[in-house]
C-alpha cells in the first residue's frame, strides 16, 4: 500500500469511529451536546441522562426542568460529604452562566427520568424536552448505553477550561 491509501484509510476509519454523541441541539443562546443515557434493568423506575449545557449568551440562564412521554424529568445533583454520596433535587433549577458551559456526568449534576413507562434500553434513543430560564425549550435526543457506561470521554480538541461538574 502506498503511504497516500493508508493515510486515507486511517482516515476513514477514524472518521467511522467517531462517537455518535456529537448532536448539538439548539434554542436561543443555549447549545445541548454529548447527550447521553444509560439502559436501565426491567422494573426501574428511574434513569439519568448526561450532557453538556453551553450558554453562548451574555446574560446567565437557569435550566428549570423538562419533559418526556416515558418519564417525568428532575434536575439532580449527586455530592459526597463526609464520605457518604448524596443525591438531591434542584427544585429551583441549574445555573448556566453567562458565557458559560456546565458539564452534567455520573456523580456530578445529572437528568433524572422518573416514574419511566418502560425499561431504557441499549442501543435505542430517548427523546426529552429541557426548559430553560431564558433560552426556551430545547429537544434533546439521548442515545441509551449500557447499564454502567461512563459516557464518551472527551473528543480531541474539547476545551474543558471552565466546565463545572
Amino acid at each position: 500500500m502506498t503511504r497516500k491509501t493508508v493515510l486515507a484509510l486511517a482516515l476513514a476509519l477514524a472518521t467511522a469511529a467517531a462517537p455518535a454523541l456529537a448532536q448539538e441541539f439548539k434554542a436561543g443562546d443555549i447549545t445541548v451536546d454529548k447527550a447521553w443515557s444509560r439502559a436501565t434493568p426491567k422494573g426501574a423506575e428511574t434513569g439519568a441522562a448526561y450532557l453538556t449545557i453551553h450558554n453562548n449568551g451574555a446574560t446567565p440562564d437557569k435550566l428549570t426542568g423538562g419533559s418526556a412521554d416515558f418519564a417525568a424529568v428532575e434536575i439532580h445533583e449527586m455530592t459526597t460529604e463526609n464520605g457518604v454520596m448524596k443525591m438531591r433535587e434542584l427544585k429551583d433549577g441549574l445555573n448556566i452562566p453567562a458565557h458559560g458551559t456546565i458539564r452534567l456526568a455520573p456523580s456530578g449534576y445529572h437528568i433524572m427520568f422518573t416514574h419511566l413507562t418502560k425499561p431504557l434500553m441499549k442501543g435505542e434513543k430517548v427523546s426529552a424536552t429541557l426548559n430553560f430560564e431564558h433560552g426556551g425549550s430545547v429537544a434533546v435526543e439521548f442515545p441509551v448505553e449500557a447499564v454502567g457506561a461512563a459516557g464518551a470521554a472527551p473528543m480531541k480538541g474539547d476545551d474543558m477550561k471552565g466546565m463545572k461538574m
